[in-house]
């Protein structure tokens, strides 16, 4: 199966690093032109330059733009779309700080709110109208493990990415008939700079040791280790492609298998 992408306009979130980047380099290798957005211009101009090209027609681009700057991204946004238009939509963002649910206050919740869920669909409703009119569009959310059961310590992540799966879900049910698809990806744990991140804050909380920690956390995956970043383009670019034509609204576990034993 040779998933083809030429000729399609591909947009993703938070694509310099980790997840983002493993899709944004598995996108363009299948032909696709694709944008990538995030706030270090310098790391963008960098990563776009080395993004493979498939076809002497292929072009990439970059966006900057802060999603936890929800006022100034939704401008730069609404103005990359006047003269741009989209056939692959992956929102992607960075992930709010840990913490447990009696550490937040509302206003974490609110800047949780407008960095995971109002960036999300700000960003579809720009998208769909060219969809609609092509009559053929996807919408990929990377989304968490959590939507199917809160994970220790993430409580805003938890909370925001479950609501994002139940409007991505409402939504697909009414673009359906334009054959647009819409599809959420529940992370496992991915060896990216984000669990990185979690895992030296777990340690300095609760005196352990980081290689203590990540190997507890490869212990609880069946295949006993963290996925990789270009598995997750994989599935991605499968998602985009013709082949995912009939699949939508739903919530895919990339896990390793660890969704099964919750």
């Amino acid at each position: 199966m040779k998933i083809d992408l030429l000729s399609k306009n591909a947009l993703v979130g938070a694509g310099t690093q980790g997840i983002g980047a493993g899709i944004a380099i598995e996108l363009a290798k299948c032909g696709a032109n694709v944008t990538v957005i995030s706030r270090n211009e310098s790391k963008l101009r960098n990563f776009v330059s080395l993004l493979p090209v498939v076809s002497d027609s292929q072009k990439h681009q970059y966006l900057v733009a802060d999603f936890l700057k929800f006022n100034e991204y939704k401008i730069l946004i609404h103005n990359f779309f006047k003269t741009n238009s989209i056939d692959i939509l992956v929102n992607n963002t960075n992930g709010p700080e840990p913490g447990l649910a009696l550490e937040k206050n509302v206003d974490d919740f609110q800047a949780a709110f407008d960095l995971l869920f109002k960036t999300v669909c700000e960003t579809t409703s720009l998208a769909l109208p060219y969809m609609i009119k092509k009559k053929n569009g996807r919408i990929i959310n990377v989304s968490s493990l959590s939507v199917k059961e809160p994970i220790h310590n993430l409580v805003l992540s938890n909370s925001i990415r479950s609501a994002v799966a139940a409007w991505a879900k409402s939504l697909s049910n009414e673009v359906a008939q334009h054959n647009i698809t819409i599809n959420n990806i529940l992370t496992g744990y991915f060896d990216t700079e984000r669990i990185q991140k979690l895992i030296s804050v777990e340690s300095k909380k609760n005196n352990k040791s980081v290689e203590e920690l990540k190997k507890a956390r490869e212990n609880k995956i069946p295949m006993k280790r963290l996925g990789r970043p270009e598995e997750y383009g994989h599935l991605v670019a499968f998602l985009a492609s013709e082949y995912a034509a009939y699949l939508t609204g739903t919530s895919i576990p990339l896990d390793g298998g660890l969704a099964n034993i919750y």
